[in-house]
């Protein structure tokens, strides 16, 4: 019986790498950063995601074919992105596949970056960024350095799986969740997001040009956000207003 999903490697996988993950999710805000993040390091196409399970579909860059899900690397960074929405049937898989393959490559840590939905967005300026982490010490980390600390609520999607199949590998596995659109791709959201990642791997990356294409992107990002939005759906992404019971 052949594998449900497949990563095919085209070129050398860096060891001890930090791991991002920017899959679509919530105002697209951890593809965009991500996204982001590989160009601004000239990041190259190492791998790529291949699995029945996904739809029969390719992307064209500059008149070539490439898979949808790609895994970008280089200078200790390895990068996660989709350029489609994940099918909520897929995720489970996808999420498990990559982890292992992470724990594989001897990943120092998987970072993942998504997006919070607020009712409110439109009327805030900068968005507050929150994290959650697969371990006590990250946490304590993360504290330390200052960040948001995300200490009741729901996770939904693929950081969700991040973090549970991490804690189950016991693998170093951090969530930063930037408050954003849910329905519209949120690239000041993406923004802070990456100011955040910063204090944590001291990953230096300016965002003005993200600033500056903002509705560019915005334009560019809007069928991919409508998909992933039928998708989150499926996920029941919606509950992440609501506050989780325990006495």
């Amino acid at each position: 019986m052949s594998q449900p999903v497949r990563i095919i490697e085209k070129k050398p996988i860096p060891t001890e790498a930090l791991m991002l993950h920017g899959l679509p999710d919530v105002g697209l805000v951890g593809l965009i950063a991500t996204s982001y993040i590989i160009s601004e390091l000239d990041l190259d196409e190492i791998a790529y995601v291949d699995s029945d399970l996904l739809p029969p579909v390719v992307v064209l860059h500059e008149g070539l074919p490439h898979a949808p899900l790609r895994i970008y690397g280089g200078k200790n960074i390895i990068a996660t992105i989709s350029e489609m929405a994940i099918p909520a049937a897929a995720i489970h898989p996808v999420m498990r596949k990559l982890t292992d393959w992470a724990q594989s490559k001897k990943v120092k840590m998987i970072l993942s970056i998504g997006g919070m939905p607020l009712e409110n967005r439109q009327d805030i300026k900068e968005p507050k960024v929150f994290c959650a982490a697969s371990n006590r010490d990250l946490l304590d980390m993360l504290d330390k350095k200052g960040l948001n600390i995300l200490k009741e609520g729901y996770m939904v999607g693929p950081q969700a799986l991040t973090m549970r199949y991490c804690a189950e590998r016991k693998l170093s596995a951090i969530v930063l969740l930037a408050q954003s659109f849910y329905n519209y791709p949120d690239p000041e959201a993406a923004a802070v997001a990456i100011n955040e990642l910063a204090k944590i791997a001291e990953l230096k990356i300016d965002i003005s040009k993200l600033l500056e294409k903002g509705e560019e992107i915005r334009l560019r990002a809007r069928d991919i956000m409508k998909r992933t939005q039928r998708e989150l759906t499926q996920m029941k992404k919606s509950r992440e207003y609501d506050l989780p019971l325990y006495v």
